[in-house]
């Protein structure tokens, strides 16, 4: 096995400072010789790190400690070398720009399908409920250009904050389907899918946990390509390994 552990996370969690989450998790993770990028903001924690497996394990063991990120959920996979030549641990308005105020996941999510219903349901065609299912790519173009799901929906978004727009735009094409919103790890598709119910649109489904833990729960069934990450492995197959070498 790879000697370097890549995980990736997120926690929608309301957050009273920041900046104070901030400094804990820079002089942790850089005693850790942790490397990567954390970002936080008052809606809640978005993190991509790389180290040995120890050193981030336990990192995440310290993180879970809090009562905000006690439930905070992983997705590992490895790689020969790290990924990531620095460590940057920054606060921003969203953990992920959306410009869309009213969407607000800390507070409720959308319905999460797992990865093993979706699976089932794109054998057969339809949901349970003997519906068309839709999935919809919410990433930007460059990154469902290197793959997604068979038949995925692809608004050719420049940036996340583009996607509200597009929906308004596109609504007739999820009419009477059951939509699957997806993305990297999950972050996207939770306020893409409470953006779709707020906007009438449904049902709509996030999938839990995004192509990473769909990917290391079915091995990637149903999927083209391979998935775009935000590090120096470009984009990792649906083995969870580097499709392209470092």
């Amino acid at each position: 096995m790879d000697p370097i552990l890549n995980v990736s996370a997120y926690r929608f969690v309301e957050l009273d400072d920041p900046t104070a989450w901030q400094a804990r998790i820079r002089t942790r993770a850089a005693a850790d010789a942790l490397k990567g990028t954390v970002l936080l903001a008052r809606e809640g924690l978005n993190l991509f790190l790389a180290g040995p497996a120890p050193a981030l394990r336990g990192f995440v063991a310290w993180l879970r400690e809090a009562p905000a990120f006690a439930a905070l959920e992983v997705k590992e996979s490895w790689s020969a070398e790290t990924p990531f030549r620095r460590l940057k641990v920054k606060v921003k308005r969203e953990i992920i720009r959306m410009n869309h105020p009213t969407i607000r996941p800390q507070q409720a999510r959308a319905p999460a399908l797992d990865a093993a219903t979706l699976a089932r349901w794109l054998e057969r065609g339809h949901d349970d409920a003997g519906r068309a299912v839709v999935t919809l790519d919410t990433r930007n173009a460059f990154e469902v250009d290197g793959g997604r799901f068979a038949g995925a929906l692809d608004w050719r978004l420049d940036r996340f904050s583009d996607f509200p727009a597009a929906a308004l735009a596109h609504r007739e094409a999820l009419a009477g389907k059951t939509v699957v919103s997806y993305c990297t790890g999950g972050i996207r598709c939770e306020k893409a899918a409470l953006f779709l119910q707020e906007a009438g649109i449904g049902p709509v489904w996030q999938l839990d946990g995004g192509l990473l833990k769909y990917f290391e729960l079915t091995g990637g069934r149903h999927f083209e390509g391979s998935c775009f990450v935000f590090d120096e492995r470009e984009s990792l197959d649906t083995a969870l390994r580097p499709a392209r070498s470092v």
